[in-house]
C-alpha cells in the first residue's frame, strides 16, 4: 500500500511542534493524532525538526516508509527580513519591463535598476514589445556586479494569464544569458500594485539563497538523518502548501504561515462538530495571542490589500491576524493608582522560551500567568511545573500587599478575559456574537472566574478548547491543502459577470491541480470581481481554489533531492516572538525627532518687492522637507473624504525627486501677480490603473504640450484638488526638475470630486470652458489637445471618451488662467491645512494618543465650530457598483467601541445605531439611523466626511473600505467658495449627486491659516 501518514511541524518562536496524523481516520477518537510532542526550538531550527520527528514516530512506533509528507510550517525566513541581516539577505538587481514608465523606489536591498521595454496597458493591449537585445545587455552588467538574485516586474504581470507572458519571456532570455542566475518573477509573488509587487519580488529575491541552504537542511535532517523518503512540503501564508522546490523560490510565501497553521489546525480539529460558519482561532503562546478570522471555507480571511513588514509596503497574500501581549510566559504587575485602587497588569513583556527558569511553578521568581492560571486549577495535580510552588510565592505576594489571594486570582482571570474580549471585538466582522476556537500551548493561562462554570467571553457565542489544541500548529501543517490563485483584469463587454467567474474559476482549478491538487477533491473558496473605476467593461477578478494533495501522482522522494539545492554558509538564529510580533505588525512613519519643536523652512523669494497689498509673508516661500511632504500626504488623503486615490506612489515618487535634489516650493496666493499666468494639471484616470503603472513623463509632457502652444511661461501651478494623490500632484510639476514654479498654497475644491469641472471656478464664471487649450497625454507618445469646446464639462466627458483606448490613465494639464482670477477662485491655504491634520496625526503617534486622533483633526480645521465627529465604529456592509466610470456605493458602520483597549472593552460606546455613508467615489452623504430604524441627515457635500482608521489615524478611501474596520468618521465644514452661493451648492451639493437632500451646514467654515505666515518669524529668528 501506498504511505498514508503525514507529519506536521510548526517551528516557533518559543517551541517547535510536531505531530504525526493519519488522514484516513479523522473519525477515529482521537481524530487521526497518533502522536505529538512539543519541544524547545533550538538554534538550527533542522535540528529540532530532526528531535521532534524522532519523538512522534517513536511515540507512535510507526514505519518510516509509511510517512507519505512532512510538511513544515517556520518563521525562519521572515526572521532574517525582520532583522535585516545582511548576512543572509543578497543584493538584488531589478528588470522592469515599463516601456517609458519608470517609478522611483527607496529599496533597502536593491542594488541595481534597468528599465526595459515592455508591460501591459489595463486591457491587456501591449505598451512595448520586450527587446531580447536588452535582456543580454542588462545580464552582463548585472553579472559583471556580482548579483546572482534578478527580480523581473513588468506592468500589469498579474494579469498577463493568456496573453503575452511578458515576464516569462523574460526569464527565459535571462537563463540563456545568465545561467547561474536566480530568476523571480514578480506575477508569481504577489498581485496587483506595481511598487508593493516589486517590494515583494525583492524581498523573495533577496532571501531565496538563504531559503534554498535552510530547506536543504531540512531535507538533510529528513531524508539523511531520519531515514524518510516523502517528499517534504512548507505551509503558505494562506494555509495551503508548498512544495519544497518551490518555498525554496518563493519563501515569500511562507512568511506567515505560523498563525495560518493555528486557525487551520483548529478548523481540522473541529471540523465534525462544525457547521460552515466563520469562526474566531485564538491562539495563546509563550508571549503573544494572535487571533484570526477562520472562514467558512476552513481558509484564514486574507489582511487587507497592502500591508507593512520590516517598514516596506508589500501586496502578497498573508492572514489578517493581531496579535496583544498576553501568552503563558506574560509577567502579571500588582498595580495600585492614587486612589487606592488594585489593578493587574498582564503583558506585554514576557519571559518567553525561558519560562522554565523564571515562573514560579519552575521555582523562579517572576509571576507569570501561567503561575495564576496553574495555582487557579481546582485540581491539586498539574503537568506544568509544580503548583505548590507557585501557590506559595503568590501567597507572600498577597500577604506583602495585604490582599486576599482569591480575589488576587479572581481579578487575574477577569482581566485576562477583558484583554481577549477587546481583540474580540476588533476581529469580529458583525455585532453577532461569534463562535471561537481557543488553541495553543497557553490556552491553559485562560480559566473561568468562578468553579464549575465554562468558559464564556464577550462576543463568543461559544468557547471551543478541543483536544490537541496545543499543538493545532502542527495540527494545521500536517493537514494543509493545495491551492490556485488567479488574479487579473478581465473584460466583461457581451458577457456577464457570472460568466467571468466560471472561466477564471476554471483556470484557478487547472492552478491547484498543477501545483498538486486531486482533480476530484477542488473546489472555489474564494471569489471576488470588482469593476474597475474608469474603465468601461473592465472587472478585476480574484479566485482561489483549493483541494487535497494528490500523492499517488509524487514519485518517493531520496537524499538526492537535496542535490538540488545549493547550500553554502548562513548564520543561523533565532528571533524572539516579541521581536517577530513588532516587526510583523503594520507600520507607519512616525518622525523620531520632537515634532513639536519642527520649524519648516521658510525663506524670502530673491529680489522680491512686489504684492504690497498683500501680507509680508506672500512675499516668502516655502521648501519643503520629507517630513513637511509626510504630513501632507497623511492630511491629503484625510481631505480626500475617500476619493482622490492613495497618496503613497506619489509621496514616494516626490521623495525620491527631493532625494535626488529636486527643491519643492510652496507659496501663497498673493505672492502671484495679477498678470502672472498660472498652470493647473496632474493625473486623470482610473486608481486601479495608479496603483499599477508606474509614472511616466505624462504630466510633464501634458504641460509642455500646452504651454508650446501658447509660447508662455507659466509663474506658479496650481493643484486641481487637494483631496487625494491629486494634492501631490502640483508640487510633482512645480518641482524644480520639472516646470521649476512654486506651487500654490490652495486649490480648486479644498476636497476631492470625482470630476474634474466640479471646481470653484465653474461656481464663479458658469458653464463656459475657462481653461483652454486643455491638453492630454498618455507617456506613451500619445497626445491629445483641446483648444476650443462649449464648456468645462464637455472637455470632460471628451477626454473620458479617449481615455480607455490611451490606457486609462492620462497625464493632463489644464489650460492656464491670470493671477488675478486664481485669487478669486482659490481656496486658500489647503496645502498648509494638509500639513497641518498630517502633522496632528503624526503627533498623535508619537505620543501613543492615538484615541484622540479625531479631536486634534478637529483642532486643526477650526475647532469644534467647524468640525465635529460625526461617528465612531465598525464597518459591517459594503456595497459597490460602477456607473459610467464611476465607483458608486455605500458603506454602514455599526456603533462600537474603537479604543482597542482591552480593559475598557465593556464600556460603554460614544456612539448608538449606525451610519450609513453613500459614496461615488468620494462620501457623498452621512445618514445616521437609530436603533428604531429613524434616519437622519447629519452631514452631505460639499462639507467634509472623512472616514479614518481609529487604530492608525490614516484616511480610508472607498475602494479600501472593508468588512470590520475600526474607523472614526470626522465632518468638517466646506469652504465658502462653495457654501455662499446657490450655483455652489448645485454643482457641489447632494443634488449634483442625484440625492434628494437639502443642504445643511455642519458649522462654520475657518480659512486656515498660513504654514508661511505662522513660521515666517522663527525662521527669521533662526537665520
Amino acid at each position: 500500500m501506498a504511505p498514508t501518514l503525514r507529519i506536521g511541524v510548526d517551528v516557533g518562536g518559543t517551541n517547535t511542534d510536531a505531530c504525526l496524523i493519519d488522514p484516513f481516520a479523522p473519525a477515529s477518537p482521537n481524530r487521526g493524532i497518533l502522536s505529538w510532542h512539543k519541544s524547545v526550538t533550538t538554534s538550527n531550527p533542522s535540528h529540532g525538526i530532526e528531535n521532534v520527528i524522532n519523538a512522534v514516530l517513536e511515540q507512535a512506533n510507526a514505519d518510516p516508509n509509511d510517512i507519505a509528507s512532512v510538511t513544515i510550517g517556520t518563521t525562519h525566513f521572515i526572521n532574517a527580513v525582520i532583522e535585516k541581516d545582511r548576512s543572509r539577505l543578497a543584493p538584488v538587481a531589478v528588470l522592469r519591463l515599463c516601456g517609458p514608465f519608470s517609478p522611483d523606489l527607496r529599496e533597502l536591498i536593491c542594488s541595481y535598476v534597468a528599465y526595459l521595454d515592455g508591460g501591459l496597458e489595463i486591457d491587456g493591449s501591449v505598451i512595448r514589445e520586450p527587446n531580447e537585445a536588452q535582456v543580454k545587455k542588462e545580464c552582463a552588467r548585472i553579472q559583471a556586479l556580482g548579483i546572482r538574485s534578478i527580480v523581473v516586474n513588468g506592468i500589469f504581470s498579474p494579469a498577463d494569464v493568456l496573453g503575452e507572458r511578458q515576464e516569462e519571456k523574460v526569464g527565459e532570455w535571462i537563463k540563456i544569458y545568465y545561467p547561474e542566475a536566480d530568476v523571480v518573477l514578480s506575477k508569481e509573488v504577489a498581485n496587483l500594485g506595481f511598487i508593493e509587487r516589486e517590494n515583494a519580488a525583492l524581498l523573495n529575491a533577496s532571501i531565496s539563497a538563504f531559503a534554498r541552504h535552510t530547506i536543504s537542511s531540512f531535507q538533510s535532517a529528513i531524508y539523511h538523518n531520519l531515514g524518510l523518503s516523502c517528499p517534504v512540503f512548507l505551509t503558505q501564508n494562506d494555509g495551503t502548501i508548498l512544495k519544497a522546490e518551490d518555498a525554496a523560490r518563493l519563501p515569500i510565501r511562507t512568511f506567515n504561515s505560523g498563525p495560518t497553521n493555528s486557525m487551520c489546525g483548529a478548523a481540522f480539529l473541529v471540523k465534525e462538530h462544525a457547521k460552515k460558519e466563520g469562526m474566531l482561532v485564538i491562539d495563546i503562546g509563550g508571549t503573544t495571542t494572535d487571533v484570526g478570522m477562520l472562514l467558512a471555507s476552513g481558509l484564514p480571511r486574507q489582511a487587507s490589500a497592502f500591508t507593512e513588514m520590516a517598514g516596506i509596503r508589500l501586496n502578497f497574500s498573508c492572514p489578517d491576524v493581531k496579535s496583544i501581549g498576553l501568552g503563558g510566559g506574560s509577567l502579571v504587575r500588582i498595580e495600585r493608582d492614587d486612589t487606592a485602587t488594585t489593578t493587574l497588569a498582564i503583558g506585554p513583556d514576557s519571559v518567553g522560551h525561558l519560562i522554565s527558569k523564571h515562573a514560579l511553578v519552575f521555582g523562579g521568581d517572576v509571576p507569570t500567568a501561567t503561575d495564576y492560571a496553574v495555582v487557579s486549577l481546582e485540581d491539586t495535580q498539574t503537568s506544568i511545573g509544580s503548583k505548590q510552588l507557585a501557590t506559595d510565592r503568590l501567597s507572600q505576594i498577597v500577604n506583602d500587599t495585604q490582599y486576599d489571594l482569591f480575589e488576587l486570582l479572581r481579578l487575574y482571570q477577569i482581566t485576562a478575559k477583558h484583554k481577549l474580549e477587546g481583540i474580540i471585538d476588533r476581529m469580529k466582522t458583525s455585532a453577532e456574537d461569534i463562535p471561537v476556537l481557543l488553541v495553543g500551548g497557553g490556552a491553559m493561562i485562560i480559566q473561568p472566574p468562578e468553579r464549575d462554570h465554562e468558559l464564556t467571553l464577550k462576543g463568543a457565542s461559544k468557547v471551543i478548547i478541543p483536544e490537541y489544541a496545543g499543538v493545532a500548529n502542527a495540527i494545521g501543517a500536517a493537514m494543509a491543502r493545495v491551492s490556485g490563485v488567479v488574479d487579473t483584469v478581465l473584460s466583461t463587454e457581451g458577457r456577464t459577470i457570472q460568466a467571468v467567474l466560471h472561466d477564471v474559476s476554471q483556470m484557478a482549478t487547472e492552478r491547484a491541480v498543477a501545483a498538486g491538487a486531486v482533480r476530484a477533491t477542488v473546489e472555489v473558496a474564494e471569489m471576488d470581481a470588482i469593476p474597475i473605476p474608469y474603465v468601461a467593461n473592465k472587472c478585476r477578478v480574484i479566485v482561489k481554489a483549493i483541494g487535497d494533495f494528490d500523492f499517488s501522482r509524487v514519485t518517493t522522494k531520496t537524499p538526492l533531492e537535496q542535490s538540488t539545492l545549493s547550500v553554502s554558509s548562513f548564520s543561523e538564529k533565532v528571533v524572539s516572538p516579541e521581536q517577530l510580533i513588532k516587526a510583523a505588525e503594520p507600520t507607519k512613519a512616525v518622525s523620531t525627532f520632537d515634532i513639536t519643536s519642527y520649524v519648516p523652512t521658510i525663506v524670502l523669494t530673491p529680489g522680491r518687492s512686489r504684492n504690497s497689498s498683500y501680507p509680508e509673508s506672500s512675499n516668502y516661500e516655502w521648501h519643503l522637507s520629507e517630513i513637511d511632504l509626510e504630513w501632507i500626504s497623511i492630511g491629503c488623503y484625510i481631505l480626500g473624504t475617500g476619493g482622490g486615490g492613495t497618496p503613497y506612489p506619489h509621496f514616494v515618487r516626490l521623495r525620491e525627486m527631493m532625494r535626488n535634489g529636486a527643491t519643492v516650493r510652496i507659496v501663497e496666493p498673493g505672492w502671484v501677480g495679477d498678470d502672472d499666468v498660472i498652470a493647473c494639471g496632474g493625473a486623470m484616470g482610473s486608481p486601479t490603473v495608479s496603483l499599477e503603472k508606474p509614472p511616466g513623463n505624462e504630466m510633464m509632457e501634458a504641460q509642455d504640450i500646452v504651454y508650446n502652444y501658447l509660447g508662455v511661461k507659466p509663474a506658479a501651478v496650481i493643484a486641481l484638488e487637494i483631496g487625494g494623490g491629486n494634492g501631490l500632484q502640483g508640487l510633482i510639476l512645480g518641482a524644480s526638475t520639472n516646470m521649476n514654479i512654486p506651487t500654490i498654497d490652495g486649490d480648486w475644491m479644498g476636497r476631492a470630486y470625482p470630476v474634474g469641472w466640479q471646481i470653484t471656478p465653474v461656481v464663479w464664471e458658469g458653464e463656459r470652458a475657462l481653461f483652454l487649450p486643455t491638453a492630454i497625454s498618455d507617456g506613451n507618445g500619445n497626445h491629445m489637445i483641446i483648444t476650443s469646446a462649449t464648456s468645462e464639462r464637455q472637455i470632460e466627458r471628451a477626454f473620458r471618451a479617449a481615455l480607455s483606448e490611451m490606457g486609462s490613465h492620462v497625464g493632463c494639464a489644464k489650460g492656464p488662467c491670470s493671477g488675478k482670477d486664481m485669487k478669486t477662485w482659490v481656496i486658500k491655504n489647503t496645502m498648509s491645512l494638509s500639513w497641518r491634520i498630517g502633522r496632528s496625526v503624526a503627533l498623535c503617534r508619537a505620543q501613543n494618543n492615538i484615541d484622540h486622533i479625531a479631536e486634534a483633526i478637529i483642532d486643526e480645521v477650526g475647532g469644534a465650530e467647524a468640525a465635529k465627529i460625526l461617528f465612531k465604529g465598525k464597518i459591517v456592509e459594503v456595497e459597490r457598483k460602477t456607473v459610467k466610470g464611476h465607483s458608486y456605493g455605500e458603506v454602514v458602520i455599526s456603533a462600537a467601541d474603537v479604543t482597542g483597549n482591552e480593559r475598557d472593552s465593556g464600556k460603554p460606546v460614544e456612539f448608538g445605531g449606525r451610519l450609513k455613508i453613500p459614496f461615488k467615489n468620494e462620501n457623498i452623504v452621512a445618514i445616521a439611523v437609530s436603533d428604531s430604524g429613524n434616519e437622519e441627515v447629519i452631514a452631505s457635500v460639499p462639507d467634509l466626511i472623512c472616514v479614518c482608521d481609529a487604530l492608525t489615524g490614516e484616511a480610508i478611501g472607498t475602494p479600501e473600505y472593508r468588512y470590520g474596520l475600526l474607523v472614526i468618521v470626522v465632518g468638517i465644514q466646506g469652504s465658502e467658495r462653495w457654501t455662499s452661493s446657490a450655483r455652489g451648492i448645485e454643482i457641489g451639493g447632494p443634488r449634483a449627486f442625484g440625492m434628494d437632500i437639502d443642504y445643511c451646514p455642519l458649522g462654520n467654515f475657518r480659512e486656515p491659516r498660513s504654514v508661511i505666515e505662522q513660521y515666517v518669524d522663527a525662521n527669521r529668528m533662526n537665520a
